[in-house]
This record gives structure tokens, C-alpha cells and sequence, in this order.
């Protein structure tokens, strides 16, 4: 939507009563919750083996370890 195509419409909606006004807001709410109903949802699975190439070569014991020797100073 062009930017004058949306002051027309706002333009529009000025000429609308006060109970029009409030019945378009709750219609456009309903609609905005519907929107985000069906917008889907991500999995946490979907991250799953995401940056595995940092850790290529490395063994987790060994890190665990050299990790946990740091913390003694």
C-alpha cells in the first residue's frame, strides 16, 4: 500500500461515527490475532546441528576439562 493510498484510507475513516470507528477497531484486531494464529511457530528442533562446524576437531572432554581448570585460576 502506497503511502497516499493509506492517507486516503485513514482520510476515509475519519468520516466514519464513533461506533463505526470502534466496531473497524475490534474487527482489525480479530484480524491481526487471526494473522497471528496462523503464522507458524518455530520448533527448537530447528536449531538443531546449527553451528556444529565451531566445535569440528574439538573434543567435548577435553574442553569440558580445560573449561572447568580455568575456573581455579
Amino acid at each position: 500500500m502506497t503511502a497516499r493510498e493509506y492517507n486516503s484510507l485513514l482520510d476515509r475513516v475519519s468520516l466514519l461515527s464513533r461506533q463505526e470507528k470502534v466496531e473497524l477497531l475490534a474487527d482489525l484486531a480479530n484480524q491481526v490475532r487471526e494473522e497471528d494464529r496462523s503464522t507458524p511457530k518455530h520448533d527448537i528442533m530447528e536449531l538443531a546441528g546449527l553451528g556444529k562446524e565451531i566445535w569440528e576437531g574439538i573434543d567435548a572432554q577435553e574442553y569440558v576439562n580445560q573449561e572447568r581448570a580455568s575456573w581455579n585460576g
